[in-house]
């Protein structure tokens, strides 16, 4: 089993409300190989919500408006290891450049567009716990 951002299976969780769904991710969602999750759902956030990324310093996440959704991020990286490890999954194909999702680079801080090197709260929780992450535009 694999763990899959569920805005990329198509589910309505993106921070904007999009919806942009991957054929492939779909595919293996219904052959019963994946299991969709969106951490920042999983956390309380709404959908839509105001953008967040992680600060430069990677200690926190803060929205576009200033507001410290650490603990919601935290929260939805928990429940997400949580269910992969009740469904035995060792890889997970998540969002790229998310702050929740994000694997190598993720947005910088700045709301300006700029990545930076760095990895999302739950693929950071992910990669502690031995499940390999890998990212998808």
């Amino acid at each position: 089993m694999i763990i899959v951002s569920a805005c990329l299976a198509g589910y309505r969780c993106r921070y904007d409300g999009k919806i942009d769904p991957d054929p492939g991710i779909v595919d293996l969602i219904r052959c019963g190989k994946a299991v969709p999750v969106c951490p920042e759902m999983l956390g309380g956030l709404p959908c839509p919500r105001v953008p967040a990324e992680r600060t430069a310093d990677g200690t926190r996440v803060l929205s576009r408006e200033g507001t410290d959704v650490t603990e919601a991020f935290e929260r939805g990286a928990a429940e997400t290891l949580r269910i992969a490890q009740l469904y035995g999954c060792d890889r997970a194909i998540l969002k790229a450049r998310s702050p929740s999702c994000g694997k190598g680079l993720i947005y910088d801080g700045t709301f300006s567009g700029t990545l930076r090197q760095g990895d999302g709260v739950t693929t950071e929780l992910l990669l502690q716990h031995g499940i390999t992450v890998e990212s998808k535009l």
